[in-house]
C-alpha cells in the first residue's frame, strides 16, 4: 500500500517537473506577447484619479481572471473537437485590435472635439463614474483578445503532450499573464506615490541620504507622466502588431505577399491596413445613422 502511494507521488512529481520545464519553453514563446499585453494594459489602466487607480486595476484584474476562466476550457474543447475554428477566432480578435490601434493613431492626428471639454465634464461624479466603467469594459475586452492569443500560442507549444501537461502549462501561463501583467501595472501607476513618500522621508533626514532620497523621489514623480505617455504609444503599436500578426501568421497569402518585409514591418502594415478599413466602415455606418436620424 505504502509503495503504491509513493509510486503515485513519484508520478505526480515527474508530471510537475515536466510541466515546469515545458512552461519555461512556453513562457519564452509568449514573452513578446506578454510584453505587448503589459504595454496595452498599462495604457488602458491609467488616466484615473490617484484614489481610483488601484480599485480600477483590481476591477480589470478580476475581469481578466474571468476571461481566462472562459477562454481556457473553450480553448481545450476547440483544440480537441473544432480546431478549424481557432484561426477564424484569432482573425476576429486581430481585426478588433487593429481597429482599436488605428483609431488611436487617427486620434493623434485628428483629436475628438469633445476632448476640449473633458475637464468640464468630469466635474460631475456620475460622468467620472461612467467614463471609468467604460474604460474598464474596454480594458477587459482588449484583455480578452490578447488572452486568446496568449493561450492559443501556449496551447500550440504543448499540443503533442498529454492532456494533464496541457492543462497545467496553459493554466500557468494564463495565470502569469494576469498576475504578472497587472501586478506590474499596479506598481507602475503608484510610482508617484512612492516618489512623494521618499521626498517626505528625505525631509526628516540630513546629509547625502536625504539628498539621494529626495532626488530619487523627484525622479519617480517626474518620470511617471513620461512613462505613461510612452506606454500609451507602445501599447497602441502593440495592438497593431498583435492584430496584424494574427493575419500575417494565419493567412498564407498575406504571409507570402509580405515576406520581403521584416516581420514587424509586415505586421504593422497589415494592422494599420485592416484597422483603417474597419475605421472607414464604422465612419460610414455612423454617418448613415446620423443621416437617417
Amino acid at each position: 500500500m505504502a509503495s503504491g502511494i509513493f509510486a503515485v507521488l513519484d508520478d505526480v512529481a515527474m508530471l510537475l517537473d515536466d510541466a515546469a520545464v515545458i512552461s519555461k519553453v512556453a513562457a519564452k514563446k509568449t514573452a513578446g506577447l506578454l510584453g505587448d499585453d503589459l504595454a496595452v494594459n498599462a495604457e488602458k489602466a491609467t488616466g484615473f484619479s490617484a484614489s481610483r487607480e488601484l480599485p480600477v486595476i483590481w476591477a480589470i484584474t478580476k475581469g481578466s481572471f474571468i476571461n481566462k476562466l472562459i477562454i481556457l476550457p473553450l480553448a481545450f474543447l476547440l483544440s480537441a473537437y473544432m480546431p478549424w475554428l481557432i484561426v477564424p477566432i484569432l482573425l476576429i480578435g486581430g481585426a478588433y485590435l487593429s481597429y482599436e490601434g488605428t483609431e488611436k493613431v487617427f486620434e493623434w492626428f485628428m483629436p475628438h472635439e469633445q476632448q476640449a471639454i473633458v475637464a468640464e465634464e468630469t466635474a460631475y461624479a456620475k460622468e467620472i463614474l461612467s467614463r471609468e466603467k467604460a474604460k474598464i469594459r474596454g480594458a477587459v475586452r482588449t484583455d480578452f483578445i490578447l488572452s486568446i492569443e496568449i493561450i492559443v500560442i501556449t496551447l500550440g507549444t504543448v499540443i503533442d503532450h498529454p492532456f494533464a501537461i496541457q492543462v497545467m502549462v496553459v493554466s500557468v501561463i494564463a495565470l502569469l499573464a494576469t498576475i504578472g501583467v497587472y501586478g506590474l501595472v499596479a506598481l507602475l501607476v503608484r510610482m508617484d506615490d512612492t516618489g512623494c513618500y521618499l521626498m517626505t522621508r528625505a525631509a526628516s533626514l540630513k546629509g547625502a541620504s536625504a539628498r539621494l532620497l529626495s532626488f530619487t523621489g523627484q525622479l519617480l514623480v517626474d518620470s511617471l507622466p513620461k512613462i505613461i505617455r510612452l506606454l500609451g504609444v507602445i501599447g497602441t503599436f502593440a495592438m497593431l502588431l498583435v492584430g496584424g500578426g494574427m493575419f500575417v501568421h494565419n493567412i498564407e497569402v498575406v504571409h507570402h505577399a509580405l515576406q520581403i518585409l521584416p516581420s514587424m514591418a509586415a505586421e504593422l502594415f497589415v494592422g494599420l491596413t485592416v484597422g483603417a478599413i474597419l475605421l472607414g466602415v464604422m465612419h460610414v455606418v455612423t454617418l448613415a445613422k446620423e443621416a437617417m436620424a
